[in-house]
């Protein structure tokens, strides 16, 4: 507001300036007409001091086309200048009678407009002096007692009148200059809501787009489980059946690893419907080993998991979390997706889970590309990703089921050393 309450005077008076150069230059040019059309005592003489307003003019419009004020800090300088100037053109054209007389109140009007009371007042007194000495200077044969009295009397009422307009439009142009500025900072206000409205859509927006796409996951997981399974429990009653039969060795230890291999694909389809059904938010203490344990159950069908070594740490003594269990195991499975994409075949991810304070922080490192600095602040913005395939959806999920549990998401990324995001969450949770 400080800087606003400077500028608004630096306009005005750069807006009366402008009024100020053009009413000059009206001012020398009916000055020379009436030169030129009258007669005046002296015309030579008057040219010369009209070259002189001239020149003053000119110089007064060059700095005012380059938005400054010619001898604005010395305006008292101006109005002796002017005083003299139209005292010595009304002297060599008609005496107290001339025409040029009037040229004192355009004086104080641009004086008003331009400067504070106390100038204008100073001004009005230099005009009345200049004008008294000019009838004390006359011939007593021209001298008028009465024109002298009504043009000092003009001069005082012309600068109270143009002082109080001046005040008037000077506060109504700081008012709507404060209005202004109040309407800019109403418009920035208006402007960084909608851009946090738009952001706050863009995450709902998201995180259902998430859970659609998981939820069409589960029905897509449950009926393959169900097709496949109906098969594998006929084949599997069959291969019980030969197995009760007397059959020899070779036929016993087939027969035993077609079973063995069986039941790992019903652990398997156990295991996915476990995973696509509807996500629990019903919260409970859950152990952090359990959730580590059950994200890794789920990652190692992922694609390239298994070409990766996966070093887990994390002891059974850890405080368990009060939270939804579902959304503890969708936070760090994103996680170590992200990781198993970041690296390479044989690339290296280690888990850890550690007690801090009040808190459990599960980290999750590899030594993959790494993230580039460009990327990294949109990192968790919902469809930001780096992957051909990606939805740009994981680690906003992530960052989202953490912060509904009072917790939130860190991760460093220094050059060639590859990524590590920390899984920070409170171990006190509300209920």
């Amino acid at each position: 507001m400080a800087d606003a309450a400077l500028a608004v005077p630096q306009r005005w008076e750069l807006a009366a300036e402008h009024i100020a150069v053009k009413i000059r230059w009206f001012g020398l040019l009916i000055g020379y007409v009436l030169v030129q059309v009258g007669e005046p005592r002296d015309r030579a003489v008057l040219h010369g001091i009209l070259a002189l307003g001239a020149v003053y003019a000119l110089l007064d419009t060059w700095y005012s086309l380059r938005g400054r004020v010619f001898l604005g800090r010395e305006p008292l300088v101006i109005s002796f200048m002017e005083s003299l100037f139209i005292g010595l053109l009304c002297y060599f054209h008609d005496g107290l009678d001339s025409p040029f007389r009037y040229y004192y109140l355009l004086s104080i009007i641009c004086c008003a407009f331009r400067y504070p009371n106390r100038v204008t007042l100073l001004t009005c007194i230099l005009h009345a002096a200049s004008y008294t000495l000019l009838y004390l200077a006359l011939p007593a044969t021209r001298e008028g007692p009465l024109v002298l009295i009504l043009t000092l009397v003009m001069l005082g009422w012309v600068g109270w009148a143009s002082n109080s307009l001046a005040l008037l439009l000077k506060r109504v142009g700081e008012h709507l200059a404060q209005l202004n500025e109040a309407l800019w900072d109403n418009q920035a206000q208006l402007e960084a809501r909608i851009q946090e409205r738009t952001r706050q859509l863009q995450e709902a927006q998201a995180h259902l787009l998430h859970q659609e796409k998981m939820a069409a996951f589960g029905l897509l997981a449950a009926g393959i489980a169900h097709e496949v399974g109906n098969p594998l429990t006929s084949i599997s009653s069959l291969v019980q059946m030969l197995q009760r039969r007397d059959c020899d060795a070779y036929a016993r230890d087939k027969l035993a690893l077609v079973s063995g291999e069986l039941q790992r694909i019903q652990t398997i389809l156990r295991e996915l419907i476990n995973f696509s059904r509807p996500t629990s938010t019903e919260r409970s203490r859950v152990a952090v080993r359990e959730v580590v344990e059950e994200a890794l159950n789920i990652a190692k069908y992922y694609k390239g998991a298994r070409r990766r070594t996966i070093d887990v740490t994390a002891t059974a003594d850890l405080p368990a979390l009060t939270g939804a269990r579902d959304q503890f195991v969708q936070a760090v499975l994103n996680l170590v997706l992200n990781a198993v994409d970041a690296t390479e075949k044989g690339g290296r991810i280690e888990i850890r889970a550690q007690a801090h304070a009040e808190e459990v922080v599960i980290t999750v490192r590899d030594d993959g590309h790494g993230i580039a600095a460009d990327a990294a602040g949109k990192l968790f913005q919902p469809y930001f990703t780096t992957k051909k395939h990606g939805t740009g959806l994981g680690l906003f999920v992530t960052r989202k089921l953490a912060a509904d549990h009072g917790g939130s998401v860190e991760f460093a990324s220094p050059p060639g050393e590859g990524t590590e995001f920390r899984l920070r969450l409170p171990v006190r949770n509300s209920e």
